[in-house]
């Protein structure tokens, strides 16, 4: 089969099951934080309920352009997962995600409400957190594989191992600020998943009805995208590679949620400075292991 053809495969997988899949996470991740705090919990499926309640109630935004940012959020998301997914480039797929966080804290911006001005302004201060770690390991990725391509990335280094063997730091430092990106405690400062945190509901705080359904679709995009990320440390093109791959993502996501339910949210400097501490020590440390070993064997 053409190149070409398996490319749009990927794209339609991944517009059609990205939602179920991130709202599957979703729910399992509320049935495990139960579960940790001895409860019940909601039926795995309850995201797809409100996400459903939501859709069906009437917009009640005073500002129309914040619709607009919203949906251009959902499709930077859509378009950033199917490059992605497509085998395409991954800088250019985390660009393409920072471009819609930025659509995403317009919108928030554009109400004029003081809450949600407060956590459009935490949203920025993320996204300046995370950015120099992804970037480091898109350096990476190319350094050990010598493509920014996910396809080639995806097979690991000349197809009989993972890249983690040569990025166990940038692999660190990466789970370290997918928390950031997952909105997980102790870094959830822009928007929050748990009505304990805040008063307000930070970044979507005027937020409703169908906007705020968008919003969490394309949450859901992003966070099988980012699990996608995970795999690229740990797949190689090998059928062990998938089983080690699937293993991998399990024990990352559990672990987000253990995080997620042991830690208080931290202040904003702290959240700066030791993801970018992190990102500078262990990313230019494996950076700088990379260029000895390439350099001895070569």
């Amino acid at each position: 089969m053409a190149p070409w053809i398996w490319k749009i495969i990927a794209c339609v997988a991944f517009i059609v099951l990205g939602p179920f899949i991130g709202g599957l996470l979703a729910g399992i991740d509320r049935k495990i934080s139960a579960r940790m705090q001895r409860r019940v919990g909601p039926p795995i499926r309850q995201p797809f309920y409100d996400v459903g309640k939501l859709l069906a109630k009437e917009n009640a935004s005073d500002n129309a352009t914040e619709h607009v940012y919203v949906w251009m959020y959902l499709i930077m998301a859509v378009i950033a997962g199917c490059i992605f997914f497509s085998g395409g480039n991954f800088l250019l797929v985390s660009f393409i995600l920072t471009l819609g966080s930025l659509f995403f804290i317009v919108a928030a911006y554009s109400t004029r409400s003081p809450y949600a001005e407060v956590g459009a302004g935490r949203e920025i201060l993320q996204v300046m957190t995370y950015e120099p770690m992804v970037i480091l390991v898109a350096v990476g990725f190319y350094m050990v594989t010598g493509s920014f391509n996910v396809v080639d990335i995806a097979a690991g280094v000349n197809g009989v191992a993972p890249t983690i063997c040569w990025l166990p730091l940038m692999f660190i430092g990466f789970c370290y600020i997918l928390t950031i990106k997952l909105r997980k405690s102790p870094f959830d400062l822009a928007m929050s998943a748990e009505a304990h945190q805040e008063l307000v509901k930070g970044i979507t705080t005027e937020m409703s009805g169908k906007t705020l359904a968008i919003v969490e679709i394309a949450e859901w995009y992003e966070t099988v995208m980012f699990l996608g990320w995970v795999a690229l440390f740990v797949s190689w093109a090998s059928w062990v590679g998938v089983i080690v791959c699937l293993v991998c993502l399990f024990l990352v996501y559990f672990f987000e949620i253990l995080v997620d339910n042991n830690f208080a949210r931290v202040k904003w400097d702290v959240m700066f400075k030791s993801s970018w501490w992190l990102a500078f020590v262990f990313g230019a440390l494996n950076l700088a292991a990379i260029q000895l070993i390439q350099h001895f064997v070569m």
